[in-house]
């Protein structure tokens, strides 16, 4: 089993960093799953018992100048481990300014991801810094557990407001209340309400625009065409699980979705060419 990879470019090593840093914004420890082609980080609690979930991708040729792996196995080519991303990001931040940054999956105390920055120097010599972030080896019989969720056969998928002015208001209501009902339809339109037995907010967002799924997007998880437009379908979600996740975004995406099961899930999806991140959050009664 053995894992190197390097960032030559300052751009990539750039995003990179915010990328993993998102993550440490989502989640106090996940999996890195590690193929040939890809790097994903993987959060899979389970949403039926209330726990939420992430699937983020990476295409490692968009970050990486150079990556080798070797898997478990020929069959099994791929590497599992569970890392705390808080560590891994402190790590990139302080080598923002390396001429390249090596990473590679080591064994000292115990398995670790070392980072190793080449840093510029006034001198002919080289000064490397070299970071050790611990790491546990998932064990084969583990990794179904992190594959990648389905789709759910949702009711309605809208694509979101500009995320700061989205964050603005999930901070105002979570002052009023800790829940927040998210609703949305067919028609571009989504509501973000809370109701207490003392104060009733809804902030309306219009002419949004729906993804679109296909023409039978009932067969590839998306709402089907019988469908009222303008019926809502909602969730009603902890308003702290949608703060964390507006809070945490350093992706800039390209595309921000959401897709909602009815009172069951609310679907989170940021698109950025090369990293697609998706986030769970169970509805809740």
């Amino acid at each position: 089993m053995k894992f190197r990879g390097k960032i030559v470019d300052v751009a990539c090593l750039n995003h990179f960093t915010r990328v993993v840093t998102t993550i440490s914004k989502l989640t106090k420890m996940c999996v890195l799953r590690l193929t040939p082609d890809n790097l994903f980080f993987v959060l899979s609690e389970k949403v039926a018992n209330g726990g939420v979930s992430m699937w983020c991708e990476l295409s490692q040729a968009n970050f990486f100048d150079e990556y080798q792996m070797e898997g478990v196995s020929p069959e099994d080519n791929e590497i599992c481990l569970e890392v705390t991303p808080e560590n891994l990001s402190r790590a990139l931040k302080t080598v923002q300014s390396a001429k390249s940054v090596k990473v590679k999956l080591t064994k000292k105390h115990c398995p670790c991801l070392t980072i190793a920055a080449e840093l510029p120097t006034l001198s002919s010599t080289s000064r490397v810094v070299t970071h050790d972030v611990p790491v546990d080896v998932i064990p084969r019989r583990l990794w179904h557990e992190f594959r990648e969720p389905s789709v759910p056969d949702f009711d309605v998928s809208i694509y979101l407001p500009p995320l700061k002015t989205m964050k603005n208001v999930v901070d105002r209501m979570k002052n009023l209340s800790n829940f927040l009902v998210i609703e949305a339809n067919l028609n571009g339109e989504m509501n973000l309400k809370i109701e207490t037995d003392l104060v009733s907010v809804t902030t309306h967002f219009k002419d949004l625009g729906n993804p679109p799924w296909g023409d039978d997007a009932s067969q590839g998880g998306g709402p089907s065409q019988s469908r009222d437009q303008d019926s809502m379908a909602e969730a009603r979600v902890d308003v702290r699980r949608l703060q964390q996740f507006l809070m945490g975004q350093q992706v800039n995406p390209s595309k921000a979705m959401c897709n909602i099961v009815h009172q069951r899930v609310l679907h989170l999806i940021l698109l950025h060419e090369d990293v697609s991140l998706q986030y769970f959050i169970p509805a809740v009664a």
